[in-house]
């Protein structure tokens, strides 16, 4: 597969995108940009000891980037991950209630970060990436909101165990910061990303 350059040098090329995740795909449908490919980067995700979460977040995105490239050249490779710390504590995507019960009682009452990072890469070798941040706000949580939040099984394959564009919408009254970085992928800095290293859809 190659990529094809329009008359005013611009790429008009495949791009991949290197994730399975259906809300990072969403939101790049909403700002009309839509991967010719889904293919999902199987990586170690497991933290570095004494890994900050911005370090943690970059990597990762760089890594997934770099195992989907050989897999389609002539294509612009687009990798991203979501990480969300409580101060320098990463928090992982739960893998049981319990643990998503734990990641809520430690969120609650307090202001959080997310960190999304992105990283691209071009047909021509070339990378660009970037690691956008966002404060949120959690209320404090009853014993009895976390209980019908787990219930809902919202949770499931979530940084941090929830999704603020989900049921736990109701649990954050303020965010400082990108929203979509919070959902999956902070779409204003991909785009412009995108746009940096010459692709056109």
């Amino acid at each position: 597969m190659t990529t094809t350059v329009r008359e005013d040098g611009r790429g008009a090329g495949c791009l991949v995108l290197a994730s399975a995740s259906p809300r990072r795909r969403d939101l790049l449908r909403q700002v009309g940009v839509e991967p010719d490919a889904v293919d999902p980067a199987d990586v170690d995700e497991t933290p570095r000891k004494q890994e900050l979460p911005a370090s943690y977040a970059r990597r990762l995105a760089r890594a997934k980037a770099r195992a989907v490239a050989p897999r389609h050249p002539g294509c612009f490779i687009l990798a991203a991950d979501t990480v969300v710390a409580a101060g320098r504590r990463t928090l992982p995507k739960p893998p049981d209630a319990e643990t998503a019960r734990q990641c809520l009682e430690l969120l609650s009452g307090g202001r959080h970060r997310v960190y999304g990072g992105v990283c691209i890469l071009a047909p021509d070798g070339r990378m660009a990436e970037r690691v956008v941040v966002t404060q949120v706000k959690m209320k404090r949580l009853h014993a009895d909101e976390i209980q019908r939040y787990l219930d809902s099984g919202d949770w499931h394959d979530k940084a941090g165990g929830y999704a603020i564009q989900g049921r736990a919408a109701a649990f954050i009254p303020w965010i400082n910061g990108s929203y979509a970085n919070v959902v999956g992928l902070p779409v204003v800095e991909t785009l412009n990303l995108l746009e940096g290293l010459g692709y056109d859809p």
